[in-house]
C-alpha cells in the first residue's frame, strides 16, 4: 500500500504577516521543496517542526514551510509548491491566486462539528476561530435576518500553540446551540475588525447528503491518487460487509426498554419482603403549577405504593401555591408540605422537605422533573437484593419543556470516586437511606448551587454500600436557564461545584487543588506533591533506536521532573548500530541504565518487563513503549499524583496516533469480546459520551504502553502473567490489581502519542496469529466473571460492538 509521503495537512496565513503563506506537512526524507507562482520561483524558509515526530515514519518528514508572496498577487496565477529531489519532483500544494487574495481577507477558523437534529428542530456547532482582534460570531438566515442561538466559548491551548507567531486567546473555541432551526440553511459569519469569513450551515436533509456526498468524493478522490485503484475497491467491499444500520433514535430505543402495561401490572402487585418506605423530597420556589402537577401525576403512577412525597415551599408568605398545596394534601394523605413565611434559599429549603420526612430512605428531586413509573419499585427490588444498600443512583435523561421529548440519556458507570470528582456524574436519581442521611447531615448553604455535590461527595465518605441502577429512572427538565442545558446560566454553581470538590479534598487529607475543567461542570484534579518520589522508567527495545531516542528525548526536553531513572530492556536487537547508540547514550545521561534480557527471542512483554524490574530502584514503575512521545511537560506529575495516593494501584493516560486521533482512553473490559480501548480514532479535541474522554476517571484497565504504577502493587500481583506474551498482560495486570482493592484510573492529562507496533509488527503471521488466539482463551478463562456480567465502569445498555459508548442495538 502506497503511503501518504507527499501531503500537506495545514496551510493559512501568517496572522500579522499576509504577505506570509505558512505551509505544513509530510514530505519524502531527502527532498527539497520548490515555490513558484506563474513560474517564478518564491523565496521560501523551511524546517522541521519542533514536534516532527507526529507524522515521521521511516521514509518521510515533517515541515513547516513560510512562503513569502509578492506584494501584489499577479491574477489569473497558481502558487505551486513542488518537492524536488535531483530531476525528479512532486507536486505538494497549489492554490490559484485569486483564492490566495480570499483567503487574505478571511478570519481563520474551523468547523469541528456540526450535527442538525431534525426531530429536534435543533443544530449544534462546535469550532474555533481566531484572528489578531475579537472574532464576533453572528448567524443570519437566507433573508440575512439575525437567528438567536446560544453561544459558548471554550480554551483550545491546541489552537494557541499552532499561531504561536500572536498571542492568541485561550478561548478561541466555541460551541453553538441553535434552536427552532427552519429554512434550508443559515450562514455563521466570523467578524474581526480587518476580516470576515462565512460558513454556510445546511439545514435541509438533501442539502446535508449532497454535502456529505462532495465530502466524500473529495476523500476517495485522494485515496484513489494515493493508494491506488486495489485498495480502494478492498476499502469498499469492507464497508459494505461492516455497515451499520445508522444512528439509533434515543426515543425509539427508550421504548423498547420501558416496561409495557403487563410489566407495569405485575410490579404493582408484588410484595417485597422488606418494603421500605420512601420520602421523596422536593423544594419549591414560585413553581409553575404545570410542572408540579406533573411531578405529582409521576408519583401517583409509581408502580411501589410505600412512598410519601414530602414538599417543601420556599416561596414566603404571597406564595402562589399555597392553595393548591392545601387542596392536594387534602385529596392524598402521602403528600404533605413545609411552608415559610419567609422565602428561603434552596439548600435550607430541601432541608424543610428532609425535616418532615418519616421514611426509610430519602429520595431527592426537582420541582419540575418528573420520574419514571417504576423508579421506586426498582430502587425497592434493589434494596431487597442488596440489604446493605445505603446509597442509590440511576441512569436519567432530559425531558423537554412540553414533556413530548426524552433525549440526552446519561447512562452512567457504576460508582466511580475519580469521575465523581470530575463532574457530579450521580445527579439523579438519588436515594440515601435515612440513617446515613443523618450521619453526614443535610444540605450546606455554603454549597449552594452545588449543594446535592456536596451532599453526595459527603455521602460517599461514609459509607461503601454504593449502588447503581443502570435504568433510566428520571427525566431532568431542560429549562433555557437550566444548568443542564445552558450551563452559562449559573456559574455559581459550578464555582459551589469546585469548592465541594475541594472540601471534599481537604476533609480526607488529600493535598489537591481543584480547577475548572475544560467545559462548565467539568473539574480538574491537580495533586500537590510534597515530595518528588523516584520513578523508574521501564522502556523496552530491539533496535529501532530512532523510536528510542524520540521517546526519551521528550522526556528530557519537556518535563521539569528530575528524580528518575530509565531502564532500557535490551530484547535481542541484532544491529550494531544499536549497540553503539546504548553506549552513547549511558556515556551522556547518567540516569540511563541499559539491561540486557537473555530469554527467549520470541517477544514476551511480560517476561521482558519482570525482568526490568529486579534492577529498577524506584519506589513508582512507568511502564513506557519505546514508540511513544511524550506531549505535555507536567505528563510524569499527572501520572505520579494520582498513583500517590493509598486507593490507586494503576495510572494510564491519553494516547494518540500519529494522526491525532485517539489510540487510548481508557479499556472497557467486553470490547471486541474480550477488551478494547475506549472511544478509538476519535479526533483530538474530541470530548465523548457525557465528555468521558477529557475527564479523570476508574476503569477496568488502562494500557501498559504508558502505565504507572507502584512497586509494591506490581510485586503483591507478582508482576504480569508471563504465558500472556503479548496481548492482554496489561488488561490482566489491571485486573490483577482490581483484585487487590486498588482502583485504575485514567488521567486524560497524561498525553502522549503512540506509534502503535511499529516496535514488533503487526500479527500478519500464522504463528502470531495462533499465539494471540491462545492468549484470548488465557484471558477469556481467568476473567470470566466480568466478562460475562459486564464490566461494571461500563453501563450496560451501551455497546459492546464499538468502542464510541453508542446505544446498544435493539
Amino acid at each position: 500500500m502506497k503511503e501518504n509521503k507527499c501531503e500537506v495537512k495545514t496551510e493559512r496565513f501568517n496572522l500579522e504577516n499576509h504577505k506570509l503563506y505558512i505551509l505544513q506537512g509530510v514530505v519524502p526524507k531527502g527532498y527539497e521543496v520548490e515555490a513558484r507562482l506563474g513560474g517564478v520561483r518564491l523565496q521560501i524558509n523551511t524546517f522541521e517542526w519542533n514536534n516532527a515526530s507526529v507524522f515521521d515514519t521511516q521514509n518521510d518528514k515533517k515541515i513547516t514551510v513560510e512562503v513569502q508572496l509578492p506584494d501584489l498577487l499577479p491574477k489569473k496565477e497558481k502558487l505551486e509548491l513542488k518537492v524536488v529531489k535531483n530531476r525528479k519532483s512532486l507536486p505538494w500544494f497549489s492554490i490559484s491566486t485569486k483564492k490566495l487574495s480570499k483567503k487574505a481577507v478571511e478570519v481563520p477558523y474551523y468547523i469541528e462539528d456540526e450535527n442538525v437534529n431534525f426531530e429536534q428542530k435543533t443544530c449544534n456547532i462546535k469550532g474555533w476561530a481566531v484572528d489578531t482582534s475579537k472574532v464576533k460570531i453572528l448567524l443570519i438566515d437566507q433573508k440575512g435576518v439575525s437567528i438567536r442561538f446560544k453561544f459558548h466559548r471554550m480554551r483550545r491551548p491546541d489552537v494557541v500553540s499552532v499561531y504561536n507567531e500572536y498571542s492568541v486567546s485561550p478561548a478561541c473555541g466555541f460551541y453553538i446551540e441553535i434552536d427552532h432551526v427552519s429554512g434550508k440553511k443559515y450562514t455563521l459569519i466570523f467578524q474581526s475588525k480587518t476580516r470576515r469569513s462565512e460558513y454556510q450551515v445546511i439545514l435541509s436533509r438533501r442539502g446535508i447528503l449532497i454535502k456529505k456526498i462532495w465530502k466524500y468524493y473529495r476523500r476517495g478522490s485522494y485515496y484513489l491518487k494515493t493508494h491506488g485503484i486495489c485498495a480502494v475497491f478492498h476499502k469498499i467491499l469492507k464497508n459494505v460487509k461492516a455497515k451499520r444500520k445508522g444512528i439509533l433514535q434515543y426515543q425509539k430505543w427508550l421504548s423498547k426498554h420501558l416496561p409495557d402495561r403487563a410489566e407495569l401490572n405485575k410490579q404493582k402487585n408484588e410484595r417485597f419482603s422488606y418494603m421500605p418506605k420512601f420520602s421523596v423530597v422536593v423544594p419549591l420556589y414560585k413553581t409553575p403549577k404545570v410542572f408540579l402537577k406533573e411531578l405529582i401525576r409521576s408519583m401517583h403512577n409509581q408502580t411501589y405504593s410505600n412512598w410519601e412525597l414530602c414538599l417543601s415551599d420556599g416561596s414566603g408568605s404571597q406564595s402562589p401555591l399555597k392553595g393548591f398545596l392545601e387542596k392536594i394534601c387534602r385529596k392524598e394523605t402521602r403528600i404533605k408540605y413545609a411552608r415559610s413565611v419567609t422565602p428561603l434559599k434552596i439548600s435550607d429549603n430541601m432541608n424543610k422537605a428532609i425535616d418532615i420526612a418519616t421514611g426509610d430512605f430519602i429520595v431527592f428531586a426537582d420541582h419540575d422533573d418528573v420520574l419514571t413509573k417504576h423508579a421506586l419499585y426498582e430502587c425497592a427490588r434493589l434494596i431487597n437484593e442488596h440489604r446493605d444498600a445505603e446509597m442509590i443512583y440511576s441512569d436519567e435523561d432530559k425531558i423537554s419543556m412540553n414533556g413530548h421529548n426524552l433525549f440526552q440519556p446519561h447512562f452512567k458507570p457504576d460508582f466511580n470516586i475519580d469521575l465523581l470528582c470530575s463532574m457530579n456524574y450521580i445527579c439523579h436519581l438519588c436515594v440515601v437511606k435515612k440513617e446515613l442521611q443523618q450521619k453526614v447531615g443535610k444540605l450546606r448553604q455554603a454549597f449552594d448551587g452545588a449543594q446535592d455535590y456536596d451532599f453526595i461527595l459527603r455521602c460517599v465518605e461514609k459509607t461503601k454500600s454504593i449502588y447503581h441502577i443502570p435504568k433510566i429512572l428520571y427525566h431532568w427538565r431542560n429549562h433555557d436557564d437550566s444548568t443542564s442545558k445552558n450551563p452559562k446560566s449559573k456559574l455559581y454553581a459550578f464555582e459551589a461545584g469546585q469548592r465541594a470538590i475541594q472540601a471534599y479534598y481537604n476533609r480526607n487529607r488529600i493535598m489537591a487543588k481543584v480547577v475548572k475543567g475544560e467545559y462548565l461542570g467539568l473539574y480538574r484534579t491537580k495533586y500537590l506533591l510534597d515530595s518528588k518520589p523516584f520513578i523508574s522508567i521501564i522502556i523496552p527495545n530491539k533496535d529501532h533506536i530512532e523510536d528510542l531516542k524520540r521517546c526519551i528525548d521528550s522526556i528530557e526536553l519537556k518535563s521539569d521532573y528530575e528524580n528518575y531513572e530509565y531502564i532500557i530492556v535490551e530484547n535481542h536487537s541484532t544491529k550494531e548500530s544499536t549497540f553503539n547508540f546504548y553506549k552513547k547514550l549511558e556515556k551522556e545521561n547518567a540516569k540511563v541504565k541499559v539491561i540486557y534480557y537473555q530469554g527467549n527471542e520470541k517477544f514476551n512483554y511480560s517476561a521482558i518487563n519482570n525482568f526490568a524490574i529486579t534492577y529498577a530502584k524506584g519506589e513508582y514503575l512507568w511502564l513506557l513503549n519505546n514508540d511513544t512521545e511524550m506531549i505535555n511537560k507536567d505528563c510524569i506529575e499527572e501520572l505520579v499524583g494520582y498513583c500517590t495516593r493509598d486507593d490507586v494501584g494503576v495510572v494510564g493516560g491519553r494516547l494518540y496516533y500519529e494522526n491525532d486521533t485517539i489510540q487510548h482512553a481508557g479499556v472497557v473490559i467486553g470490547f471486541g469480546g474480550v477488551a478494547g480501548h475506549c472511544f478509538l480514532q476519535h479526533p483530538r479535541g474530541s470530548v465523548g459520551y457525557c465528555c468521558r474522554i477529557i475527564s479523570a476517571q476508574d476503569y477496568s484497565a488502562v494500557t501498559a504502553a504508558c502505565m504507572m504504577v507502584k512497586r509494591k502493587v506490581f510485586e503483591a500481583v507478582h508482576g504480569l502473567s508471563e504465558e500472556l506474551e503479548v496481548a492482554f498482560n496489561d488488561i490482566d495486570f489491571c485486573m490483577k490489581v482490581r483484585k487487590k482493592g486498588k482502583l485504575i484510573v485514567y488521567n486524560p492529562y497524561a498525553e502522549l502519542y503512540h506509534y502503535e507496533s511499529q516496535s514488533r509488527g503487526l500479527e500478519d503471521t500464522l504463528e502470531k496469529q495462533k499465539r494471540f488466539r491462545r492468549e484470548i482463551e488465557i484471558f477469556v478463562k481467568r476473567w470470566s466473571d466480568i466478562l460475562q456480567n459486564g464490566d461494571p465502569y461500563y453501563n450496560p445498555n451501551l455497546t459492546l460492538d464499538s468502542q464510541d459508548f453508542s446505544l446498544k442495538r435493539l
